[in-house]
């Protein structure tokens, strides 16, 4: 990275150079400390060989069983298609659409989608579409929850073996492999080398770096919007703004729209937080699980499920489930909810531990999967006709719905319309 490039923060949006950084260190931003680049050695090459293997344990986890459950001599297998299946069949389609798409759908995309960029580059070729499949990248990352089935997986185990004998299958070792694959493939996976070696491959020189002047005699910091420039979320790349009909045109190197501030941003937060909020209710009170045995039928709400871990002695995963399961939707909602009120009424109280709160919020909000993970597998496996079947209830819908409007909460969220009040403060205080 050049030294004198000029760099805009995503979180509030602060115009700062940014100096070289060396393999193992980090880079952030002055104002509000996001991270803005991370050295890394030989990022490209690591990110292939992480990426082919875990193309390999892919292939491996999706077609080979999970698990299995063993009751008089009789054994219940399942894959992770094959649980999706289950409950396809049992009528929960949106529960078997959700988990398809976290476990199956986004990670096979997401590491298809490396592949397809980095093997080219590897020979010094073009990638052939380019930018859509780094498109693709950017979107199926987040939404890709393999190491939060692992820890599906372990819960399930644990209430499993209360049942019958559990007999541990290939998929299981390669899932967590995978997970570590996955992590170590998108830590060294680098956007901006990737698109200076595309710059390279074409032999074009790469965007010249804007040189601008990022400080006032008033002491006023700048801002990229207030420069008139957009940045990128997708590629990073920050270009000057072309306003044409309250919008500005898309990126000229991934093509992406580009805004100053995410359109209607906290209209669209509300919206998700508010069907979140009414949703939040049935998935605690409605049952989650419908289990029936030889010895009757019983309804299991998120919370007797947490009481059953604790009594049988698993008290960390009880309080594991309890704290992915309740107190993270619940700490989510009220965290965003709190944050676009303040924004909305323009308040400059302590910006930098408001965007911190926005970052724990991002960043825990995929872990209150962990309950449906667990539902997945025991409706899969038990299905002993004449002893036991366990069936997903009404409460398991919702609480995937309160998941996933959370999780589009905090993507339509603008952390940098938090600053924008702070800034405007600077500026009519450097005027006066």
């Amino acid at each position: 990275m050049r030294p004198t490039e000029v760099l805009a923060c995503h979180d509030c949006d602060l115009l700062q150079l940014g100096p070289a950084v060396s393999p193992g260190s980090t880079l952030r931003c002055r104002r509000c400390h996001a991270e803005l680049r991370r050295g890394r050695s030989n990022g490209p090459e690591y990110a292939l060989a992480f990426t082919l293997a875990a193309v390999v344990l892919l292939i491996i986890s999706n077609v080979s069983p999970i698990v299995g459950l063993s009751v008089n001599g009789h054994v219940v297998r399942t894959t992770l298609a094959g649980s999706v299946r289950v409950l396809y069949i049992d009528g929960m389609w949106p529960l078997a659409l959700l988990v398809g798409i976290t476990t199956i759908v986004m990670p096979a995309l997401q590491t298809l989608s490396m592949c397809w960029l980095l093997v080219p580059l590897r020979f010094g070729r073009v990638p052939p579409y380019a930018v859509e499949a780094f498109r693709l990248f950017r979107l199926a990352r987040p939404w890709g929850m393999t190491e939060v089935l692992i820890l599906g997986l372990l819960v399930a185990l644990v209430k499993l073996a209360h049942i019958a004998k559990v007999v541990p299958e290939t998929a299981l070792w390669s899932f967590v492999v995978l997970m570590l694959l996955l992590a170590a493939a998108s830590a060294s996976f680098d956007p901006h080398e990737l698109w200076a070696r595309i710059a390279r491959a074409r032999a074009r020189h790469a965007e010249r770096p804007l040189k601008l002047r990022l400080s006032t005699p008033g002491g006023a910091t700048l801002t990229a919007a207030g420069c008139g420039l957009v940045l990128c979320h997708e590629c990073d790349l920050l270009v000057p703004a072309r306003h044409e009909k309250g919008h500005v045109r898309d990126c000229p190197r991934c093509g992406s729209p580009l805004h100053s501030r995410k359109p209607l941003s906290l209209s669209r937060t509300w919206a998700y937080l508010l069907a979140a909020a009414v949703l939040y209710v049935p998935a605690n009170v409605l049952p989650v699980m419908d289990t029936s045995s030889l010895f009757g039928a019983q309804k299991d709400t998120i919370m007797s499920g947490v009481v059953y871990l604790w009594v049988s002695g698993s008290w960390p995963l009880a309080a594991l489930v309890f704290i992915a399961s309740i107190v993270v939707p619940m700490l989510k909602i009220m965290g965003l909810a709190y944050l676009t009120i303040s924004t909305q009424l323009g308040s400059r109280w302590l910006p930098e531990q408001r965007t911190r709160i926005y970052r724990v919020v991002e960043l825990v909000g995929r872990w209150s999967m962990l309950d449906i993970y667990v539902i997945t597998m025991l409706v899969a496996l038990v299905q002993f006709q004449a002893l036991a079947t366990i069936k997903a209830g009404p409460a398991a819908i919702a609480f995937g719905a309160v998941v996933v409007l959370t999780l589009f909460a905090a993507l339509s969220f603008d952390p940098r319309l938090m600053w924008d009040a702070a800034e405007t403060d600077h500026v009519r205080a450097r005027r006066s």
